[in-house]
């Protein structure tokens, strides 16, 4: 079948069921790393699913975004949401205020931020044990076609394990891709300007992984005020020539997540959310399961 946006909005797809529980890494205090994990039910075992990290923003958790995680399994993927603790919805969870508020006031120590790093590649580690002590999603999944995506302080962590380099406690510039990682999707993407000085094309140049990086005309930032135009360094200096921009027209912070915060109503969210289902889709379509007319759809968009 050839890949359309046509097909893949109006197609029958698998129906997604859920799993959730949590790792336990016991060389990093017994930290725990919750997931919730997305996958396609009576899906053909003949042909595996690629397996997709998703990565929350700051003060979220592994229930957000679902209405992208639950569109892109349904077409043959399975979704794993982590939830990073430290950076995650206990910041504001049973405390008055609100939250956006709460998290603005926030101060996040560099361990704690590189604790978020390390989560990624130990629930790879995980996931090879899991597939076997879970062979009803197990069968299915393509350990070696992995991708990753994440929203935010999400994309951020994304953007690290796709090559950015971030600076360690003694803020030396440091590399820590996992190159098990193939390809990723930037929600939102975070320039990291604010703590460190260096020039942007020795930070972000060494991204070595195709990328689609998506904003919105009114992505300013919830925290810290800055808007779009400021997220757009990361995909201008981002070294893999396979690199896509998608700017959403009116689209802001939280579109991608799905839940509004502070922000009011979207009269687009409808138009804008199917915006995004598709063209995240097509980039996955074109760069884990090799399918050249997704990619083709990609370049006609301008993107």
């Amino acid at each position: 079948m050839i890949w359309t946006p046509e097909a893949a909005l109006n197609r029958d797809p698998y129906k997604v069921l859920l799993k959730r529980g949590e790792f336990i890494d016991e060389s990093r205090d017994s930290r725990p790393v919750p997931y919730k994990i997305y996958y396609p039910s009576d899906y053909d075992q003949a042909i595996k699913a690629p397996v997709i990290i998703w990565s929350h923003g700051f003060g979220g958790n592994r229930d957000g975004a679902s209405f992208i995680s639950r569109y892109v399994a349904s077409h043959g993927y399975v979704i794993v949401h982590l939830t990073h603790l430290g950076t995650d919805s206990s910041l504001w969870e049973g405390k008055e205020g609100h939250p956006w508020d709460i998290l603005r006031k926030a101060k996040i120590s560099r361990e704690t931020t590189l604790n978020r790093m390390y989560d990624v590649p130990f629930a790879l580690d995980q996931l090879e044990h899991w597939a076997q002590e879970n062979p009803d999603v197990g069968q299915i999944m393509d350990m070696g076609n992995i991708g990753m995506s994440g929203h935010s302080f999400g994309a951020m962590t994304t953007q690290v394990m796709a090559g950015m380099k971030f600076p360690d406690h003694s803020k030396e510039l440091k590399d820590m891709r996992d190159k098990r990682i193939r390809a990723g999707i930037l929600y939102s993407p975070v320039p990291i300007g604010h703590i460190t000085d260096e020039k942007p094309e020795l930070v972000y140049g060494p991204i070595s992984i195709p990328l689609l990086h998506m904003t919105g005309t009114d992505d300013d930032s919830p925290l810290d005020g800055y808007d779009y135009t400021y997220r757009l360094v990361i995909h201008e200096h981002s070294g893999h020539p396979e690199k896509y921009l998608h700017i959403l027209q009116d689209g802001d912070h939280m579109v991608y997540n799905g839940t509004r915060g502070k922000l009011g109503v979207n009269p687009n969210r409808e138009i804008h959310e199917e915006e995004i289902m598709v063209k995240s889709l097509a980039f996955w379509e074109g760069y884990l399961k090799d399918e050249s007319h997704a990619i083709d759809y990609l370049k006609s968009q301008g993107l």
